[in-house]
């Protein structure tokens, strides 16, 4: 049998957004729990490929009050040790963490909001959201997909290179993840990089540190009423992470612009040039993890909530976290989350205070 339980605040999700959350609440002696999906700590961490670097060295990819450890020999950490780092932050605050719980939907329910789970029901004075985009992987609609015969798998499912040891792989997607990606397969496959537009690389000496300071001026800027200078994509698309930069300066990431369609055995450009494949692999991005929220009713342009902050607009008792600058200036960052996790927490203090 399920029951219904109650608390002050549940965060749904316990990656790196929902922790940032926990810690926070946690300061402001708030009664809280952490509804995580994931059989382990971790987060989407733990789901990266093998060869996945952050963008920061540790020192600039720290959850609040908590430094990352440096890696021995390691400029940017790899995904593992961010999920090592990931499982001590949550047993050293010793955030209330039940997993693995899948929350089905949040309902309003009078006063409070109504947390449905596959292990029971959650009652709520407000509710943070913080489910991030990994478990929505977005595949565009490219004619003849379904005809390709040979392998198809997103960002997600990628994993080693030596999966595709001497095959003809396209790499579609002109991001972070494509280039990482594509360098990964450079040196042992017959790789074509496909991207929709020239890919912009950052200058070497940029990385996440950089991003994040020129993110939040531009949240600054807007908030002021001043030009809006574009962010992060003033500088480029691409962090040239050491793999990357040498995968480039081997002349090995060569980029040709994007097909119009695939057929049974690859991808066909618009004046009728063909590329064989064994397999495509799409980097083409994610979507925002909202279906639990449907029950709400609250989805705007581009499937995204409209928020004031993390606050959504249409049910003050309810904040979204870690899901873009939406959300807050780099928000689906290590280093960027601290910030707007700190005001939800203190925004949903004050809510509870005033009995709203």
């Amino acid at each position: 049998m399920t029951h219904t339980r109650s608390a002050q605040v549940v965060v749904i999700g316990g990656g790196q957004a929902g922790l940032a959350a926990g810690y926070h609440l946690r300061r402001l002696g708030l009664d809280f729990v952490i509804l995580d999906a994931q059989a382990e700590p971790g987060g989407a961490w733990q789901h990266a490929w093998d060869s996945l670097h952050l963008f920061s060295p540790a020192a600039y990819s720290s959850l609040p009050g908590r430094p990352m450890p440096v890696q021995t020999g390691e400029t940017y950490p790899e995904a593992g040790h961010v999920v090592g780092y990931l499982t001590e932050y949550e047993r050293r605050y010793e955030l209330p963490v039940h997993r693995p719980v899948r929350v089905l939907g949040v309902h309003r329910d009078g006063a409070l909001l109504h947390v449905e789970t596959d292990s029971g029901g959650w009652r709520a004075q407000a509710v943070i959201s913080a489910t991030g985009t990994w478990w929505r992987p977005f595949l565009p609609a490219v004619p003849g997909r379904a005809e390709f015969v040979g392998r198809q798998l997103h960002t997600v499912e990628y994993r080693s290179p030596r999966d595709f040891a001497g095959q003809r792989v396209i790499v579609v997607g002109g991001g972070n993840s494509g280039a990482q990606i594509a360098a990964d397969l450079a040196y042992d496959t017959e790789l074509t990089w496909v991207t929709q537009r020239p890919p912009r690389f950052l200058a070497d000496d940029i990385d996440g540190r950089a991003l994040f300071d020129v993110a939040t001026a531009r949240r600054r800027a807007l908030d002021e009423g001043r030009t809006d200078t574009e962010g992060v994509m003033s500088l480029g698309d691409i962090v040239a992470v050491p793999p990357v930069r040498e995968a480039r300066d081997a002349g090995l990431l060569k980029v040709s612009p994007m097909f119009v369609r695939l057929d049974r055995d690859g991808i066909v450009w618009a004046d009728g040039t063909r590329a064989p494949a064994d397999a495509v692999i799409w980097c083409t991005g994610f979507r925002p993890a909202l279906s639990h929220l449907a029950p709400l009713g609250l989805r705007g342009p581009r499937g995204h909530i409209p928020t004031a902050g993390t606050r959504a607009l249409g049910e003050p008792r309810l904040h979204l976290l870690g899901y873009g600058d939406w959300t807050g200036p780099a928000s689906a960052t290590l280093i960027g989350v601290g910030r707007p996790a700190r005001d939800a927490a203190r925004e949903i203090a004050e809510l509870l205070m005033s009995g709203g």
